[in-house]
């Protein structure tokens, strides 16, 4: 059936006012004032009331088989459900690997990016670890790009960690390269997406891989970067060299920015509105070590930390449109969904009606009601949840 959506509040995430979104075959069919009414047999109507209608988030950072696994086997994350995620308000998910490229595996992580596609989720996969040399599906990151469906770049390559593999300049410059010339065969992003840890060194290798090569800007998107105020303002220096930058949804520390501030603190210095993304590392170990490297305690990343970072900015006054762009188009165009991020005629219906207190009321995922009346529909193992990892 055809579904249209009556009296929203479009934010586009430009906002558009009070007007009617009309849904078909997964496809946002017509945006506009008073749309036609349809045959009731063909076309399910809901007035929304002057509801908040968003596009559905976009998060570029999640383990999707679970993360950790840096204090032994019983460390080791449960994978995500996916109510966990739409629950969230997401309607497109990344996967990745992180420290653990050994007992989890490239493909175990295509696996389960497709298994959320059948369950209705947009989902994609960045290929690799940590380590270095990466860990690959068909033997090079330029043949997964290619042949890999899902694969869309590497991720999550560590620098300035005391759990990476230390690469050369010289190595990031190789994998760097695969990545772009990968993307240029394949149509796809080609992004190196970085871990930055809490190390000295800092985005050092990244400053000098701007310096001596020809690689573009966007080929590098650090991650985490607002762990410390020092590496945020290496971070901010990166955008003006034309990087997009990615601030985790992680709570706040006692050297660590929260992602609401880290994006405030961009907006405050006016820097290119369009080179921020926030990710949510959800189910991802969130390790504290002591000066041996041994970790003393762990939390763990959940999906919700991405409509909890938007309430926070809301809060603060900073508008809708804006508060946005982080989640949603800002993610899109760097890794060129070009039908997602967006509200416009032709673009997937990847739609997020919010309530009064910003939660999800309906969630449909290329048409696909996954939340609706603030009830999250199941995924395909019911009982598989794991309380850390819900919202």
């Amino acid at each position: 059936m055809l579904i249209l959506l009556r009296d929203a509040n479009v934010f586009a995430p430009a906002p558009l006012g009070r007007i009617d979104v009309l849904i078909a075959n997964g496809a946002i069919a017509a945006v506009g004032p008073r749309l036609p009414e349809l045959p009731a047999a063909l076309c399910e109507e809901i007035d929304l009331h002057g509801l908040r209608l968003v596009p559905g988030l976009i998060d570029a950072h999640v383990h999707l088989t679970g993360g950790g696994g840096e204090s032994g086997p019983a460390s080791r994350v449960p994978p995500l459900s996916l109510p966990a995620l739409t629950a969230a308000g997401i309607t497109t998910v990344v996967g990745l690997l992180g420290t653990d490229g050994t007992t989890r595996t490239v493909q175990s992580l295509v696996a389960r990016t497709l298994g959320l596609r059948e369950e209705g989720l947009s989902a994609y996969c960045w290929t690799g670890s940590y380590e270095v040399p990466v860990r690959t599906l068909t033997g090079s990151v330029r043949g997964d790009l290619c042949f890999v469906d899902p694969i869309i770049g590497v991720g999550e390559l560590a620098l300035s960690d005391h759990r990476s593999s230390q690469p050369t300049l010289e190595e990031l410059l190789r994998i760097a390269a695969d990545c772009h010339v990968g993307g240029l065969m394949s149509g796809k992003a080609g992004v190196l997406h970085l871990h930055l840890g809490d190390g000295p060194r800092g985005l050092e290798l990244v400053r000098k891989a701007l310096q001596q090569s020809e690689l573009p800007a966007r080929v590098f998107h650090p991650t985490h970067v607002n762990r410390s105020a020092r590496l945020l303002e290496e971070a901010f220096e990166l955008t003006q060299a034309g990087c997009t930058i990615d601030v985790t949804a992680f709570p706040e520390g006692d050297d660590g920015l929260s992602a609401a501030r880290a994006i405030l603190l961009h907006v405050e210095k006016g820097l290119s509105p369009d080179r921020l993304t926030c990710s949510s590392d959800g189910a991802g170990c969130l390790p504290v070590f002591d000066a041996q490297g041994q970790l003393t305690s762990m939390d763990v990343g959940r999906p919700a930390t991405l409509l909890e970072t938007l309430r926070a900015l809301l809060a603060n006054g900073l508008p809708l449109e804006q508060a946005l762009l982080p989640f949603t188009a800002n993610v899109a165009a760097l890794l060129k969904f070009a039908r997602k991020g967006r509200i416009a005629r032709g673009l997937d219906a990847d739609l997020l009606i919010l309530d009064e207190a910003t939660r999800p009321l309906h969630l449909l995922a290329r048409g696909q009601f996954l939340v609706r009346d603030g009830k999250v529909a199941p995924g395909r193992f019911p009982n598989q949840t794991s309380g850390a990892l819900q919202p």
